[in-house]
């Protein structure tokens, strides 16, 4: 196997456009377990560590850009993901255990693309934008199209992830993330985030994404559309939990049943919609 270290996000497009069995190596957390588990065996390796344009958490003109190679600690605990973007510092916040969050890094999470994992399911609630850059230059696309079945993006051969970029919110929009796993620090059960806004306890605006009850994390436009006018504790968001269970196809696993996963929809879409409540008060 071989070990490429580039500095420059040119160089590193280069190695991977020159092989086809390449991989990015970015905190290492899940691709070095997959290596010592002997379920990958790529040509080369290559390392993104000593890019540092990949790295950190910055402003821009529409909003706030995080780095592929920024670490989950960081994303954790950067005040500046507030209001609508909490879901994803909350999300970061779950991730593994301190040590992992350590190392980890967004962009290798992302790359990943397990539905049960934390941060596509707040990415595709917080409406995000991944970059992309290969051969042929760099492009954007949506969370919801990035991700693409188990274990799959949207990357093409020889492209990497350089950022993502999260809008900014509408004034007075609130988020919120609720996981369900069965320990502390494992990946989800059933995981749910909600951007959006009320007017006391009515919801004016809504985006919910369902992560582990599908192979991406799942948006479903009508049920955004039912919690519109919704007031917590009503029938109608009964009925739009209804509808996002009906709308998952989970596998049963060894964490939990599809049915079970089902009943968790149901039982998650008020506890997020009251946590963002809550977030927007304090």
């Amino acid at each position: 196997m071989r070990y490429c270290c580039p500095t420059s996000i040119e160089e590193a497009v280069a190695i991977l456009n020159t092989d086809e069995d390449a991989r990015c190596l970015a905190g290492g957390a899940t691709l070095v377990a997959m290596l010592n588990a002997e379920l990958l065996s790529p040509s080369t390796l290559v390392s993104l560590r000593a890019i540092a344009d990949l790295d950190g958490i910055r402003h821009t003109d529409s909003g706030i850009t995080i780095g592929a190679m920024t670490r989950h600690a960081v994303v954790a605990n950067d005040q500046r993901l507030n209001n609508g973007l909490t879901v994803v510092r909350l999300a970061a916040q779950e991730i593994g255990h301190p040590a992992i969050r350590a190392v980890g890094t967004i962009g290798g999470a992302i790359a990943h693309a397990d539905p049960s994992a934390d941060y596509p399911t707040a990415l595709l609630a917080a409406n995000a934008e991944v970059e992309v850059i290969g051969s042929s230059g760099a492009r954007t696309v949506p969370a919801g199209d990035f991700f693409q079945d188990y274990f799959t993006t949207a990357l093409a051969h020889g492209e990497m992830i350089t950022s993502i970029h999260l809008a900014n919110a509408d004034p007075g929009t609130v988020s919120s993330y609720f996981k369900v796993a069965r320990s502390d620090g494992d990946f989800a059960i059933t995981s749910m985030a909600f951007c959006g806004n009320f007017d006391g306890s009515t919801c004016t605006a809504a985006r919910v994404a369902v992560g582990g009850c599908a192979s991406t994390p799942l948006n479903v436009t009508a049920v955004d559309k039912m919690l519109i006018g919704a007031e917590l504790g009503s029938d109608q968001v009964t009925m739009a939990a209804q509808a996002l269970a009906d709308a998952c196809d989970p596998i049963d696993d060894v964490r939990g049943s599809a049915d079970y996963r089902r009943l968790l929809v149901k039982r998650l879409l008020p506890r997020v919609l009251q946590r963002a409540i809550d977030q927007g008060s304090n």
